[in-house]
């Protein structure tokens, strides 16, 4: 999930489709690139699991997969409290430290 998170055009396509769904061409409107190189895109994002894709007729559209976005929000959760209590504990340390010094 991260490796698909970790390029601009397809954060911005999750952040468009937390709007709601949307058809391949919609989504690579606004973006400078051709077809095939978007859905290279698409592929990613689905693969990760971020997003889902239906084809009816000739239009796919592309759906965000937000029970995945949760567990990757859940981990995170998890990342910033490890970290602010690895911080809480610096801040402490440095602090009496620095009285003790004084």
């Amino acid at each position: 999930m991260f490796i698909a998170l970790s390029d601009p055009t397809r954060r911005r396509m999750i952040r468009r489709l937390g709007q709601g769904p949307s058809s391949v061409g919609d989504l690579a409107r606004p973006f400078p690139m051709t077809l095939p190189s978007f859905m290279k895109h698409v592929r990613m994002l689905e693969s990760s699991g971020l997003i889902r894709t239906a084809k009816s007729g000739r239009v796919r559209t592309c759906t965000l997969n937000r029970e995945r976005l949760a567990l990757l929000d859940d981990w995170l959760a998890e990342q910033r409290e490890v970290w602010q209590g690895r911080t809480d504990r610096l801040t402490q340390f440095v602090t009496n430290d620095q009285e003790e010094s004084s």
